[in-house]
């Protein structure tokens, strides 16, 4: 049975705080003028009472109608008012946005106890209650605005007197809630993945769980908030929402215990269907037709469209869903993912990740329980039709070619092409098929990254290049395993006993260091890649190798003449021999997109552990140090990078192997733009797209000329002017004495 309370109707209006949670000394506005402290009200005058009433309006207590100097009670018709009410000035203008056009005013609405700014339009609200409301809103056709006592606006704390079971978890990356966090306006895709990670680490968690509850107050009576030059229109609930000011929301079904951040240079929009509830909205968002989103977090300039389903998730600044359902998932910024049957479930995905057609990274339940989990570091991309089980992992920049993988999969090899040949009942995995064979689409898409940044604050450093020191790391792993799987398939040919792992990766070594043409009559037999017993085949084992090689240098060299340039230290030998003293090749931690040596954060995480870390702004603090640092840290590794490959001790820098390693970066720069181009080349001669055009003319109308792609100009330019910064360096070093 439907309780339904009876009490007088004067009461409407008044009491939104129990008087068991009022402060001492308070009354029950206190936290509404702590948001609106203006002082300009006054009571009404005879004649403004005399023509409201004549315009068919109503109050419990017209003393508790307040105004400015400027309202005129002329624009305040067909409406009901009850408690405090307050209203700025009232001037016969218009109000136009797009193509609605309302003159100010209030008409044919129901207002209990809410702060109206200067010249809004309140059109045909049948219930608004309880809203502090900016300068030129326009709020139209709206069935419920209120706000409840205990309104928390999509942040996970309760308020004074409430139970915990009332607390709103959001449960990502494992569907059992075992790394569920707690939302805050504010939270960075860092924050999540922290408190999501180090699980094991309860002191950890605890502060993490306090940090979030001291942001906000427990008092209960918080009004809600719509900012300046808002729009809404045609909604049918919006209950316990703050929007800040700017924003656009129409046609929305329910948006229910939200944030909606938003201002002048990043308007947040909310479109036709759209039902929200328990999340946070940060600025610059888009949100349209049908979408459903329940216990969520959407970071600054995403998007959610055309019926996505958010549940359960954190959506990272940059991203787009469109048509698919996403579920108990973390993802980092700049993914993409537009078709309708397409589906995620339980996974981290940390940045530049797209997923095609009908991928379904989701089939988790291979136990008795829903806990299986997929992680997946920076470039993930499955291809058409792709289904995965969970666990797996991948390395950066793993493409999965089209087709159901039935095993669980652990691929440690970065830029890596894996098939399931379903003719050999094998997997086969291209080792660097980026670098082999798509270069145009790698380094398209870092441009691309940093073009489409459409941040106003930028909390974390992102880092959009594919090579950075997570990524390098991987690759020297991925040369490890290839060293040893190498050695292995070359013993297993000799029908001796095979020797101990260290042999074997020895003799790999040694076999790919000299790009052995013996490599490639080897089946390379990888193990630990996927939960089955068939065979794991690694293809082009001597080309990968050696594109790594490249690679390695393509990075190191390219930060260490970056860093020469900045010092201004163009020639001196022992400016690189001092660095290498103290260059390390350590871990590194993909945080939420910003990179971050494995030892600073642990000492930082020590930090928190000794009190000495007291809020979430002090974590923040702690991102942007990084980040300052984040030049010189990536400096280091480079050199160590370099050092590692190249076998050189501390100091062993000397012109003639710097001045080699120079010119070694010239020549793979070069080999990458040529990489470029010949891959967009291949396309538009590609005879089988050719074949759609009636003429060369058509074709270029509307694939445009290479000779014309913005993207392969600029990295002309880019070519050129790094010959000049290099070959400067050589000059100076053959020139000049240290």
């Amino acid at each position: 049975m439907n309780k339904i309370t009876k009490r007088p109707l004067q009461n409407i209006g008044y009491n939104f705080i129990d008087s068991k949670y009022l402060p001492k000394g308070r009354n029950e506005y206190f936290l509404r003028n702590q948001i609106n402290i203006s002082n300009k009200y006054r009571n009404l005058t005879a004649a403004e009472l005399e023509t409201l009433i004549h315009n068919n309006n109503t109050s419990d207590n017209w003393n508790n109608f307040l105004v400015s100097d400027l309202f005129d009670p002329q624009f305040v018709k067909n409406c009901s008012f009850f408690g405090l009410v307050r209203i700025g000035k009232l001037e016969p203008i218009s109000l136009e946005f797009k193509n609605l056009s309302l003159s100010v005013g209030l008409f044919g609405s129901t207002i209990i106890s809410c702060d109206l700014g200067d010249n809004i339009s309140i059109h045909n609200v049948n219930y608004l209650a309880h809203y502090v409301i900016g300068n030129e809103v326009i709020i139209a056709n709206v069935n419920e605005l209120a706000t409840t006592p205990t309104a928390k606006f999509g942040n996970g704390i309760l308020k004074e007197g409430e139970n915990e079971s009332l607390r709103i978890w959001m449960e990502i990356c494992n569907e059992n809630g075992g790394r569920k966090i707690l939302p805050f306006d504010g939270m960075l895709t860092a924050d999540a993945y922290l408190w999501s990670k180090y699980r094991q680490d309860q002191v950890l968690m605890d502060a993490f769980q306090n940090f979030t509850e001291k942001k906000f107050d427990q008092y209960r009576g918080h009004y809600g908030i719509i900012g300046d030059r808002t729009v809404i229109k045609n909604c049918k609930m919006i209950k316990d929402v703050r929007i800040g000011s700017d924003a656009y929301i129409k046609g929305a079904n329910k948006i229910k215990n939200v944030t909606v951040n938003s201002n002048a240079d990043a308007s947040t929009q909310i479109g036709e269907g759209c039902e929200l509830v328990n999340g946070i909205i940060e600025v610059g968002c888009r949100i349209f037709y049908g979408v459903k989103a329940v216990r969520f977090f959407m970071a600054s300039h995403s998007q959610l469209k055309y019926g996505a389903r958010l549940i359960n998730s954190y959506l990272g600044n940059n991203s787009t869903i469109s048509c698919c359902e996403v579920l108990n998932s973390l993802i980092y910024p700049f993914h993409e993912q537009h078709h309708n049957n397409s589906f995620l479930c339980a996974s981290l995905l940390m940045g530049q990740t797209n997923m095609a057609a009908g991928a379904t990274i989701g089939s988790n339940h291979n136990s008795r329980g829903a806990d299986g989990e997929l992680v997946a570091g920076r470039g993930f991309w499955p291809g058409l039709c792709v289904s995965l089980k969970h666990n797996s992992k991948f390395a950066s920049f793993t493409l999965l070619a089209k087709g159901d993988f039935p095993f669980e999969l652990n691929i440690p090899i970065p830029f890596s092409l894996v098939i399931n040949d379903t003719s050999a009942n094998e997997l086969r995995i291209i080792p660097a098929y980026w670098f082999l064979y798509n270069y145009y689409a790698l380094e398209r898409n870092e441009w691309k990254y940093k073009d489409r940044d459409a941040r106003i604050n930028r909390e974390l450093n992102l880092e959009y290049k594919s090579l950075a020191p997570d990524s390098i790391n991987e690759i020297f792993e991925a040369m490890h395993l290839l060293a040893l799987f190498t050695g292995r398939a070359y013993y297993q040919t000799k029908g001796q006993k095979m020797p101990s792992d260290e042999a074997c990766i020895k003799e790999g070594k040694k076999l790919l260091d000299k790009n052995a043409p013996e490599v490639d009559t080897l089946k390379v037999i990888a193990q630990g890649f996927e939960n089955s017993k068939r065979e794991v085949v690694i293809l082009k084992v001597r080309k990968a190798y050696a594109a790594f090689k490249e690679m390695i240098i393509y990075y190191s060299m390219g930060h260490i003449v970056k860093k020469m340039n900045a010092a201004k230290e163009y020639s001196n030998i022992n400016f690189i021999n001092t660095a290498s003293a103290v260059s390390k090749r350590e871990n590194w931690i993909n945080l939420g997109g910003q990179l971050i040596p494995q030892s600073q954060l642990n000492i930082f995480i020590q930090k928190i552990h000794k009190g000495k870390i007291k809020s979430w702004e002090n974590i923040h603090s702690f991102y942007n140090e990084t980040a300052n640092n984040y030049n010189e840290d990536v400096f280091t590794h480079s050199l160590a990078s370099l050092m590692e490959l190249k076998g050189l001790k501390k100091g062993a820098f000397t012109k003639a192997n710097f001045s080699e390693f120079l010119n070694q970066f010239l020549e793979i720069n070069k080999k990458v733009l040529q990489g470029i181009i010949l891959t967009r080349e291949k396309d538009l001669n590609n005879p089988f797209r050719k074949m759609i055009y009636d003429n060369n003319f058509e074709q270029e109308k509307v694939l445009g000329k290479i000779s014309e792609n913005s993207f392969i100009k600029t990295k002309k330019a880019e070519r050129e002017q790094l010959k000049k910064e290099v070959n400067s360096i050589i000059s100076n070093l053959n020139t000049k004495r240290n």
